[in-house]
């Protein structure tokens, strides 16, 4: 199967930073992709940051610059939603 593609208008997940007491826990939330900015690194590769609107239970914000992080899912990047 081949690596998506990002795309304007697609469904991406992006990870919250949760609080640092911990009250909160860091949690995946739907987002849709409203810009793609991608660059070419030093190493050659191709890296996307993407622009997204971020729909939480309380409201929608939106982020800009956001890294795709596929592996550790840490707080304030996107990845790629789960198959079911």
């Amino acid at each position: 199967m081949s690596v998506p593609t990002p795309a304007v208008g697609r469904v991406v997940h992006y990870v919250s930073y949760g609080t640092p007491g911990g009250e909160y826990t860091s949690q995946c939330r739907a987002a849709i992709v409203t810009e793609v900015d991608e660059y070419q690194s030093a190493e050659g590769q191709f890296i996307s940051h993407l622009n997204l609107a971020v729909l939480n239970p309380s409201g929608m914000f939106f982020n800009q610059g956001v890294l795709q992080d596929e592996d550790a899912h840490r707080g304030g990047t996107w990845h790629w939603p789960e198959r079911a």
